[in-house]
């Protein structure tokens, strides 16, 4: 049989996206602000604002990265999944650094408490109990120890705390 030239046989790959993908991956923005908490990494690669304060309309980089329109036009879709925790109810949401900072931000306690949180037990600054207050979901802060109101459904708050 006749030898047929291997160029015949080139088909043209059309995936220059994909290899200029490979060699330049998206810039990976996860970083770890104070406190431990989430956080954006600006393009200086140095500067770590809280999750918060993405799409917050305030230009927290000094590129403004953190207030784009890809990256705030649909909130929350439109961010980054480590940005974002969902709390038990569809509907709502917050940003990923105000998990577990002791205040009941999803209105259900949904992100201070449960598996989904998992959330670290009251530090020293805090005192367990079931608090009266919609503010507060498992712990309270200890200035309010002793203060004359009652905080915790067990008044732990006025007489142990």
């Amino acid at each position: 049989s006749p030898l047929v030239p291997l160029d015949l046989f080139f088909i043209p790959c059309k995936c220059w996206k994909i290899e200029a993908f490979l060699a330049f991956p998206s810039v990976n923005r996860f970083c770890t602000a104070f406190n431990n908490r989430t956080g954006f990494l600006c393009d200086d690669s140095v500067t770590c604002i809280l999750a918060s304060q993405v799409c917050d309309r305030v230009s927290n980089c000094r590129k403004g990265e953190d207030e784009q329109k890809k990256l705030c036009g649909d909130l929350p879709n439109s961010l980054p999944g480590y940005l974002v925790f969902r709390c038990s109810n569809p509907s709502y949401w917050i940003y990923a650094d105000q998990r577990c900072n002791r205040m009941n931000d999803c209105g259900d306690c949904s992100d201070e408490m449960g598996s989904f949180a998992a959330c670290p037990p009251c530090g020293l600054e805090w005192w367990s109990c079931s608090p009266v207050l919609y503010e507060y979901c498992s712990c309270i802060p200890r200035r309010l120890c002793r203060d004359g109101i009652q905080h915790c459904l067990s008044w732990s708050d006025e007489y142990i705390c």
